[in-house]
């Protein structure tokens, strides 16, 4: 499992459009990776069909949630902060109760309801629909709880409501729950096994998003590659299955070209991958489809076969070389980014350098890089000692980042006198008179307004870069609009 945290959208509150029938205000924040986000989206469709509507005024809440992660100590610390906050404005409105959703909820259940008292209710990933009941629990004046992992539950048939962000791309979540044991990640034990979402279920919420104007969803999952619809139930027992569920089960290369065909018009991403579970089918669709995004997130974590078999990670480095090289042959326009661990327990300066040597070999576009940081319950927590001092984590950590920094230039430099086309998300933070998108490879194209809008596609000659974003000017509408 792999989870791209993207520190500008964290405590991102969510906003729908208020039904006049509802009178109980609902303010929900989310912290953590995309799937948070996402989840976010399932709760606020549960509860507006419950009396809520949503509201950015904390002060003004009945009900204040939180969408917590776990993945990192630096996470936990922020969402401690904001439960104080909460608190303290629960003691001017004591009416207001405080519940805590997702994967920290699981792991802190009853640290957070009986020992440290901050929360009215705990709800994990898998109980959402369960909410409404949790809730007249609490106005009954009981402590409400619900984070048993379930063995069938996607979502599938709820409806998700969208942030309020730009109306163009759209996360939808295909697979839920991991089975790989990395050992130093939390999610199987705060998500649960992996299950997949009906197949149908994800083209009815496409088409509605296509309806509604959208131009690009990311099909989303701990670990899209291994998504497997056989009728329902954990991807494990597969096995099991009846000849004919198998002989009609979907996989992920099938699930990715029905979208692609049905959807024509709208751009397909997809996070994340693993890269045990990236089949070179899987790339063949993706070279197949213009709509399908040139872009491949595949974490490694390390480049050291001893550190990697540390993780418990299914690949070696040789193995994963072997993938960017096939990668680079099938797709070759494909940008690839990394998820980057450094200072894992035992790494030697040795292993540090094989990592920086795989970086050299693949030169990724770009990348999400933290040191290592011990998280309670996973094995590595459990059984190795953090034992590489934090001065030296530091230290590897800035010079993963420096080489990253080098690469992402050496790629976007490569744009330089290319057309590309970009899918304009919204304004430029830095000029109102600017557009900002990005192209297929998920990099970022900033350039003059003129007269197109957002939600167009727009062909860019690329002229400049600033090293992570390129710069350039609009020559005409693409055949995508």
């Amino acid at each position: 499992m792999e989870k791209i945290i993207e520190e500008s959208k964290q405590g991102e509150s969510l906003v729908l459009e208020n039904k006049p029938e509802n009178t109980k205000k609902l303010f929900i924040e989310s912290y953590g990776c995309a799937m948070n986000f996402s989840d976010s989206e399932v709760v606020a469709s549960i509860l507006s069909t419950n009396g809520y509507n949503t509201t950015q005024k904390l002060e003004e809440a009945d009900l204040v949630l939180v969408n917590t992660c776990s993945i990192r100590d630096k996470a936990e610390q922020t969402i401690r902060k904001r439960l104080e906050k909460y608190n303290a404005i629960k003691r001017i409105n004591p009416k207001m109760k405080v519940g805590v959703l997702g994967c920290m909820a699981e792991r802190l259940k009853s640290q957070f309801l009986e020992e440290e008292k901050i929360v009215d209710l705990v709800v994990g990933p898998d109980a959402y629909k369960d909410l409404p009941n949790l809730l007249n629990e609490v106005e009954e004046g009981r402590d409400a709880i619900n984070v048993i992992l379930s063995k069938e539950e996607t979502y599938g048939d709820i409806a998700p409501v969208r942030l309020m962000s730009n109306g163009v791309t759209a996360l939808v979540s295909i697979t839920r729950g991991c089975d790989n044991m990395c050992t130093f990640c939390v999610v199987p034990f705060t998500r649960g096994r992996e299950r997949s979402r009906e197949p149908q279920s994800i083209m009815n919420e496409i088409q509605e998003l296509q309806n509604n104007g959208y131009k690009e969803v990311t099909l989303l999952g701990q670990n899209v590659d291994s998504y497997l619809w056989y009728g329902g139930g954990l991807k494990k027992d597969f096995v099991n299955a009846s000849e004919m569920q198998k002989a009609t089960a979907v996989d992920f290369d099938q699930l990715l070209e029905m979208v692609a065909v049905g959807f024509p018009k709208m751009r397909i991403r997809f996070s994340t991958s693993n890269p045990q579970d990236m089949h070179e089918s899987i790339l063949h669709v993706i070279a197949k489809y213009p709509n399908i995004c040139k872009h491949i997130h595949l974490p490694v974590q390390s480049g050291s076969n001893r550190i990697l078999k540390e993780m418990n990670r299914l690949h070696t480095r040789e193995e994963y070389m072997a993938l960017i090289d096939k990668i680079n042959s099938i797709i070759p326009n494909c940008a690839i980014s990394q998820d980057m661990i450094a200072g894992f327990p035992t790494e030697t300066e040795q292993d540090h350098k094989d990592t920086l040597k795989l970086m050299d070999y693949v030169k990724y576009s770009f990348g999400y890089m933290y040191s290592y940081s011990e998280r309670p319950g996973t094995l590595a927590g459990r059984k190795m000692e953090d034992d590489v001092p934090e001065e030296t984590k530091a230290r590897r950590l800035q010079e993963i980042v420096d080489l990253q920094q080098a690469h992402a230039r050496y790629r976007t430099e490569q744009y330089i006198g290319q057309t590309v086309e970009v899918l304009v998300e919204k304004v430029s933070k830095k000029s109102p008179n600017e557009f900002s998108g990005r192209n297929s490879q998920s990099i970022t194209v900033v350039f003059p307004k003129e007269n197109y809008k957002i939600g167009d596609f727009v062909n860019v000659l690329v002229e400049r870069t600033t090293g992570a974003t390129l710069i350039g000017k609009a020559i005409g509408l693409s055949e995508m609009n």
